[in-house]
């Protein structure tokens, strides 16, 4: 039998643990899926032997790579690892992203702001950027990003059409967050996105839509890094 997991502080919102089982189910694979909500990345050491394989989930994308014995080309360039197989650790994350957006994009979609600067944030800017957009980062810290939440301007905001928030802001249960973004500037112009898909609406999207911008949630990004996961863990 195969033992596949997940870590990450929390995971009661990651739908991870459904989608592997019912696809081992579905294709009479004899493999098992568990959560292991860790509160210290120390605490993966017994996890690297003991899995086949593992997700890797916030808070440490970027704080297990030192546990791992290598990197994929991908994960190296993106500094975060979202996959680990074999103790090499890869990213599936910007998969998603390329798919969620190639088919929204708009021409004049050029220039995008990405809230955060964690291994999600890195994915995602990644992923943009394969697909032709600048990517400028925001964050809290003015340390850290390009640019912080007060800095956002009218300028900025109607040069970067496109949004993804990458923080864990509005994620179930602390459903009434969201990211500091000047959202009176919003406009139907804009397309935002929001990595999280537990809700399938965040109070960062509904007020997007309240301005009439495009939206999309994390759910095409999760299926689609997932099944790509999924074929790294059979060797397909």
């Amino acid at each position: 039998m195969l033992h596949f997991g997940i870590i990450g502080n929390p995971l009661g919102h990651s739908q991870s643990k459904v989608y592997f089982d019912r696809r081992f189910a579905a294709e009479a694979i004899d493999a098992s899926f568990t959560e292991y909500p860790l509160n210290r990345i120390e605490e993966v050491r017994p996890l690297l032997n003991l899995l086949d394989g593992m997700n890797v989930t916030s808070p440490f994308k970027q704080q297990i790579i030192p546990y791992l014995d290598g990197l994929d080309p991908v994960a190296q360039a993106i500094g975060a690892v979202n996959v680990v197989c074999h103790g090499i650790g890869y990213n599936t994350d910007w998969y998603g992203i390329v798919h969620t957006f190639r088919p929204a994009l708009l021409p004049d979609d050029r220039h995008a702001l990405v809230l955060g600067t964690g291994g999600a944030a890195r994915a995602v800017g990644y992923g943009l950027q394969q697909l032709g957009l600048s990517v400028r980062y925001v964050s809290r810290d003015p340390n850290r990003g390009d640019l912080t939440y007060s800095g956002l301007n009218a300028d900025i905001m109607n040069e970067c059409t496109v949004i993804a928030n990458a923080t864990p802001l509005g994620m179930s249960p602390h459903l009434d967050e969201a990211p500091a973004i000047p959202y009176e500037l919003v406009t139907p112009r804009h397309l935002l996105f929001d990595c999280i898909y537990n809700p399938s609406e965040t109070l960062f999207l509904r007020l997007a839509r309240q301005h009439g911008s495009r939206t999309l949630n994390g759910r095409q990004m999760f299926l689609t890094q997932a099944a790509h996961a999924y074929r790294l863990y059979l060797g397909n």
